[in-house]
């Protein structure tokens, strides 16, 4: 398994994209919510998930993901992802949960 890898930039401003490299699974999901949350509590308009780096995700991930996306609809900023490689899209389509989210070619292309 490879260690999650997260780094977080701000293409513009407004915008804050975090980019996941590795495995986001059961023993790295929460560490990619305690980021999410300190980001949150930056007041974003936008942030972006750039998932194009990861290697695995697990339902463990996948609900993190689900769980900023709510917080991002009750606080009324955008919550987006960048499309994974092919197993990471598996696990969004399997459960249907792909369509809920905001999904970005680029993260430089939040507006």
């Amino acid at each position: 398994m490879a260690r999650l890898r997260i780094s977080t930039h701000r293409p513009r401003s407004g915008v804050v994209c975090v980019a996941l490299s590795g495995d986001l699974d059961m023993s790295s999901a929460y560490r990619l919510d305690e980021e999410l949350r300190r980001i949150e509590h930056t007041g974003p308009d936008t942030v972006v998930v750039d998932l194009r780096e990861l290697v695995f995700m697990d339902s463990a991930g996948l609900s993190r993901l689900l769980a900023a996306h709510r917080r991002a609809r009750r606080g009324r900023w955008r919550f987006g992802l960048t499309r994974g490689p092919a197993a990471v899209e598996r696990m969004l389509r399997m459960t249907a949960s792909g369509e809920r989210f905001l999904t970005l070619p680029d993260p430089a292309t939040a507006a």
